[in-house]
């Protein structure tokens, strides 16, 4: 009679465990933050290099 007992004590405690399922992971996204450079940046220099050669020139 034990022995039925623990049998059913065991396969209760059994059937709660796995009674969830697998669940998949969640996983959430990383932020990528992107540092937005200025379009002038790219024509500063040239400009200044039109400068000095036109003040070299003169």
């Amino acid at each position: 009679m034990k022995k039925l007992a623990l049998a059913a004590v065991l396969a209760t405690v059994g059937t709660a465990a796995f009674a969830s399922g697998y669940t998949t992971p969640i996983v959430e996204p990383e932020v990528v933050v992107a540092h937005s450079s200025s379009s002038v940046g790219g024509i500063v220099i040239p400009l200044l290099l039109l400068l000095v050669i036109a003040a070299v020139a003169l």
